[in-house]
């Protein structure tokens, strides 16, 4: 693994107030803290919400914060506790992308304006719930979740706790950042093109893409044209699977049913042995991107250590073909179905303007046609895991998840439609193939460029494989014990 920083804990700048927990803990670890007395939910939340406020003007992760009724919740689960009542997630507090409805709050999705409150908490904030989950707030996204960066005329930029200098990601970026900088336990993120793995991958935790309709995306029937799925960001492979199993499974409405999984189970469990294609050159996207040599030097350390652990890796190219024909009618026509939604359109940055304008030439016929090239897109990069004849026989793909270390901040300001869109496909041109397919990917971090900025590697599997991948992230883990880094959170005054 290339070098990393010093292990370093999170500056807490948590008031003494009803006794809170002083240090920030995972989600497992505040289960098991909760259940064994060891702390409340009343002190969980409390300093929680401490830290979002005192790092707001430094790292503006959240776009609303709820805490009365956070903390009104916090009390109720600490007599649900004290009575006996064991739930998942009972009394912990967690997050949610600003893409997500939550009962009462609007759901602005990193747009600017006025949006009335949702009537209704989308399905996976009932679940969080029906866990005993308890929501502190609701984390930036920007602008209908479009970018690997998390800045906008709205909200202003989310910034990377590791260095506030850079971006952590987009389009969770918010997720991630609470989340790296310990304001959360774990939170929850959606992802269209990478938009769990990339903002994974840049601040150092683990972000899982399920499987299409493993976590459901209702009220959306079918988010961008089936690309978007919601997943966790953790920091650890327990915390990631405990927050999938939590809100995993579909509402009645749902069109894809995908049939359950156990992660929590899975991330105890060995791999096994496997065999593991590692691939350097991304899809085609006619931008000659190559991954950043930092990249390069992390995942090919990753790949050492999974060598090491008994795995057969091998270098390999799968067939991506042209996948992004069947990409970018369904990304826009997703795109133009949202901003058409927009109270006030002209209020909408002028890039999604041109994607909605884009997306509208391209829908109906063009998406239909991009939906039904999936069956053979299954096929073709299917054989990379068909063990049968014909097939190369891997179990897993693994990639670097990004080309690049994480950009700046402005990286992207004053870039046209289409410079935007080729600047992005350069420094991020490996996660989106996975969106088309439907198909799981892990996060992995992957260690630190010399300048202490994350990186991370994808452990991407065929359909439903999920468990697979899970396994094998624990195992590396274990392995590599990244979460012993965590960045150092100064300046937290606004």
């Amino acid at each position: 693994m290339s070098s990393a920083p010093t292990t370093r804990t999170a500056e807490d700048p948590v008031p003494d107030r009803e006794a809170p927990d002083p240090a920030p803990r995972g989600l497992a670890d505040s289960v098991r803290a909760l259940a064994d007395g060891r702390t409340t939910s009343t002190a969980l939340v409390t300093a929680a919400l401490a830290r979002i406020e005192a790092s707001q003007g430094t790292l503006n992760a959240f776009r609303h914060l709820r805490a009365e009724p956070a903390l009104t919740e916090a009390a109720e689960a600490d007599r649900r506790l004290a009575a006996g009542e064991r739930l998942p997630l009972l009394g912990v507090p967690v997050a949610v992308k600003d893409d997500t409805d939550v009962a009462g709050m609007p759901t602005y999705f990193g747009c600017a304006g006025e949006r009335a409150a949702a009537p209704a908490d989308s399905e996976a904030v009932r679940r969080l719930r029906a866990a005993g989950a308890v929501i502190v707030g609701k984390t930036n996204s920007c602008e209908l979740g479009q970018w690997p960066f998390t800045e906008g005329a709205a909200f202003g930029a989310t910034r990377n706790p590791w260095h506030t200098d850079h971006t952590p990601g987009g389009s969770s970026g918010g997720s991630a950042a609470a989340v790296a900088a310990g304001l959360v336990p774990a939170a929850l993120g959606s992802d269209g093109a990478g938009s769990v793995r990339i903002p994974a991958a840049w601040t150092h935790l683990v972000g899982i893409k399920p499987q299409r309709g493993r976590i459901s995306v209702h009220p959306h029937s079918d988010a961008f044209q089936g690309l978007t799925v919601n997943g966790p960001l953790a920091r650890t492979v327990e915390d990631a699977a405990l927050l999938l199993d939590a809100v995993a499974g579909p509402h009645p409405e749902d069109p894809h049913r995908p049939p359950p999984v156990d992660a929590s189970a899975a991330a105890r469990r060995d791999p096994g042995r496997l065999r593991i294609a590692l691939a350097w050159r991304p899809p085609l996207t006619l931008t000659g991107t190559a991954p950043h040599p930092d990249v390069r030097r992390a995942v090919t350390a990753l790949a050492e250590a999974l060598a090491r652990l008994g795995h057969d890796v091998v270098e390999a190219r799968p067939r991506y073909g042209l996948i992004g024909l069947g990409f970018v009618p369904r990304a826009t026509a997703g795109i133009a179905e949202l901003a058409a939604l927009h109270p006030e359109p002209a209020l909408l940055d002028a890039r999604t303007r041109s994607a909605l304008r884009t997306g509208t030439r391209l829908g109906g016929r063009v998406v239909r046609a991009a939906r039904a090239r999936e069956v053979h897109q299954h096929r073709r990069i299917g054989a990379l895991f068909h063990h049968g004849r014909g097939g190369a026989g891997f179990d897993v793909l693994l990639t670097p998840t990004t080309a690049m270390p994480p950009p700046r901040i402005g990286r992207f300001d004053g870039l046209s439609a289409w410079r935007t869109d080729v600047a992005m496909t350069e420094a991020c041109p490996y996660a989106w193939p996975w969106n088309v397919l439907g198909w799981p990917g892990v996060n992995v971090p992957a260690g630190f460029t010399p300048d202490g900025l994350p990186v991370g590697a994808q452990l991407l599997g065929p359909s439903r494989s999920e468990e697979r991948l899970v396994s094998l992230a624990a195992q590396l883990e274990a392995e590599l014990r990244w979460q012993d880094h965590r960045p150092v959170l100064r300046n937290t005054n606004p």
